[in-house]
């Protein structure tokens, strides 16, 4: 019993780590893709994030991105809001998801991949519809207004989605080793 509790404390501290690599990144980090969008903006939370969801599983992941969004929601983005913090959940959550759940049914770098890829695709695709619906409730504009953005929109969704998960990719074997230990 105290040999599963010590693990259990080991791992929430790891994720706790996890969340703070992630407000630090945004923290010195954060730049407009699109001039015209400039509110847009990458950000490499999503990397520690993605990290923890492959060591840790999908469900973690979720856990790991809605404590990041709060946390970075009331301090380093506060200026984004309540409606900063829905939409990080949304997208991040539907990242990890789907990258996390592929990659833990066989844990290989082609799964991984894989499971990156299509984590990609989801995010940028139920990032669309949250945009049509969640942006005109929050920003006051009409959703014609939003769907003239939404090249800028899904492009910066995929890019920033790519960049953390090539990120991701080229760093989590190397870190896979400390997030497992005991």
């Amino acid at each position: 019993m105290s040999e599963n509790r010590n693990h259990n404390t080991v791992r929430l501290a790891k994720m706790g780590m996890l969340v703070a690599v992630s407000i630090v990144l945004v923290y010195f980090v954060h730049f407009p893709i699109f001039p015209a969008v400039a509110f847009l903006e990458y950000d490499p939370a999503d990397i520690p994030i993605l990290m923890g969801t492959f060591a840790f599983g999908p469900l973690a992941g979720i856990l790991l991105t809605a404590v990041t969004a709060v946390i970075q929601g009331v301090t380093v983005s506060a200026a984004s809001g309540v409606y900063g913090i829905i939409m990080h959940i949304i997208s991040t959550s539907v990242l990890v998801a789907v990258a996390g759940v592929i990659y833990q049914k066989h844990k290989t770098r082609k799964t991984a991949l894989i499971g990156l890829i299509c984590g990609v695709l989801a995010m940028t695709i139920v990032m669309i519809g949250a945009n049509m619906i969640i942006t005109p409730l929050f920003m006051g504009v009409p959703r014609d207004v939003v769907w003239q953005l939404m090249p800028f929109i899904a492009g910066f969704n995929a890019i920033k989605a790519g960049i953390n998960s090539v990120v991701t990719f080229l760093l989590y074997k190397r870190i896979s080793g400390f997030l497992h230990k005991n």
